[in-house]
C-alpha cells in the first residue's frame, strides 16, 4: 500500500479532482460532485460546498473531525439547522469553508479497511442507466472481465434516498449488507436516480473504477439497444474475481 504524506495526499486528491472534472469527461459539471481522502485516524480532508471538481485549489478542502460527525449517523431527529451547525462545527479550522452535504457518507466509507480516497460523481452513461428499471442489475452483475477486475464483482446499490443524513444512513446500511456478503468493502457504490461512488486505497484504483463503471455504463446502454445485456453468469465472474492475474492487475492501481 502507498503512504502518503499530508502533502502529497491533497496533492493526489487535487489530481483526482482535476481529473474527474476534465470537460471531455462527463462525469460532473458545475458545482456536481465532490471528493475527499483520510488523512490520519481522526481527520480527513473534503471538497468545499459550491466549488468544482474542475478547478478544485488547496483552499477549497476542508479539514474536518470525524469524531464529531461519525455520531450524526446514529441520529433520528437531525435537523437541516442541525447539520449545517455540524458541518461548520467539524472543521478543524474555523476560518476554513464550509463541507459539502454529502461529507456524511465521505466520513463513513473513509472507515472502512484500506479506504484512503472517495470520488463521487454523476456519469452521464451511468445516470441514464441509474434513471432506469435496469438500475439494480447494473449494480448487482458484471458485463466483462475488466469491470470485476476494476469496479468489484459487484457495487452496493442505494434506492433513490435525497442527499443529507438520510442518504449517508442508507449508504451505511447498504454497504454493511454488501460486506457481509462478499467479505470485502465495495469498490463502487450506485445511488438510485442520482450517481457513482468510487473508493480504494489509491487515486489510480478510485479513477479506474469511475473510468471502467462509466465504460460498463456505454456498454449496457448499447447493449440494451442490440436485444437486451448479457451478463455474466456469478460463477464465472466469481471465478475472475479470484484469478491470481485478475489480482495482481488489481495490486498494481492499489500501490
Amino acid at each position: 500500500m502507498h503512504e502518503y504524506g499530508f502533502q502529497e495526499k491533497r496533492s493526489a486528491l487535487l489530481k483526482l479532482s482535476h481529473e474527474l472534472g476534465r470537460e471531455d469527461c462527463p462525469f460532473a459539471i458545475l458545482g456536481e460532485g465532490n471528493v475527499s481522502a483520510r488523512i490520519s485516524e481522526d481527520t480527513f480532508l473534503v471538497k468545499a460546498s459550491g466549488s468544482t471538481l474542475a478547478t478544485l485549489q488547496e483552499q477549497d478542502l476542508v479539514q474536518c473531525n470525524m469524531k464529531v460527525l461519525l455520531p450524526l449517523l446514529d441520529k433520528t431527529d437531525l435537523t437541516d439547522a442541525d447539520m449545517e451547525t455540524s458541518l461548520l462545527a467539524c472543521r478543524t479550522d474555523s476560518k476554513s469553508k464550509k463541507p459539502s452535504i454529502e461529507t456524511l457518507f465521505h466520513v463513513y466509507l473513509l472507515t472502512l479497511p484500506k479506504i484512503e480516497f472517495v470520488a463521487h460523481t454523476h456519469p452521464l452513461a451511468v445516470n441514464q442507466i441509474l434513471c432506469s428499471p435496469l438500475a439494480r442489475a447494473f449494480a448487482e452483475r458484471r458485463l466483462f472481465p475488466d469491470q470485476i477486475v476494476y469496479c468489484g464483482i459487484a457495487s452496493v446499490f442505494v434506492p433513490h434516498t435525497e442527499p443529507g443524513l438520510t442518504l449517508a444512513q442508507a449508504i451505511r446500511r447498504e454497504t454493511k449488507s454488501f460486506i457481509k456478503n462478499y467479505q470485502d468493502p465495495p469498490k463502487t457504490v450506485l445511488l438510485e436516480n442520482h450517481g457513482l461512488i468510487a473508493l480504494g486505497t489509491t487515486v489510480q484504483a478510485v479513477l479506474a473504477a469511475t473510468l471502467m463503471t462509466e465504460k460498463a455504463a456505454k456498454t449496457l446502454v448499447g447493449a440494451a439497444c442490440l436485444g437486451g445485456p448479457k451478463f455474466l453468469d456469478e460463477e464465472s465472474a466469481r471465478r475472475i474475481a479470484r484469478r491470481p492475474d485478475e489480482k495482481y492487475r488489481q495490486r498494481l492501481v492499489e500501490s
